[in-house]
């Protein structure tokens, strides 16, 4: 039994998946901090200096009344909120992931489509010659 395990977790795929994983686990840190240090501050530099982690709305106070100057503020109040602006962060952190998928899917289909294209058979390639050379006369 153990040897068996040893080969299903040798085999190929199993080691790849676990490479991917860990690779996605590090882009999706990257798409993170690009998204919350660098993209998310220009966007609201643009929609008037607007920190979008800190953009929440307050349905009940805490033991501190407000108003709470961040999010994490009011939570440390004790605040009932909901936090629209780390939803907005997420939902852009997981559209840049996708299209990163989606573009790596689109580029492992173009070559599998270009290794997948048949070699001509040797009848064909001897009928095109005949073609040719019958085109040049």
């Amino acid at each position: 039994m153990l040897k068996e395990f040893k080969d299903f977790a040798m085999r190929g795929n199993v080691v790849d998946m676990a490479v991917g994983i860990i690779i996605g686990a590090a882009f999706g840190a990257i798409v993170t901090s690009f998204v919350g240090d660098i993209l998310m501050p220009i966007i609201g530099l643009f929609v008037g200096g607007v920190d979008f982690s800190n953009q929440f709305l307050l349905l009940k106070e805490g033991a501190t009344p407000g108003p709470y100057p961040s999010l994490a503020a009011a939570k440390e109040a004790g605040a009932v909120t909901i936090g629209f602006g780390v939803l907005f962060n997420t939902v852009v952190n997981f559209l840049i992931v996708a299209f990163a998928l989606f573009m790596l899917i689109k580029a492992v289909n173009i070559k599998k489509q270009e290794a997948a294209a048949p070699a001509p058979s040797a009848e064909t390639v001897l009928l095109t010659e005949i073609r040719d050379l019958l085109a040049r006369r």
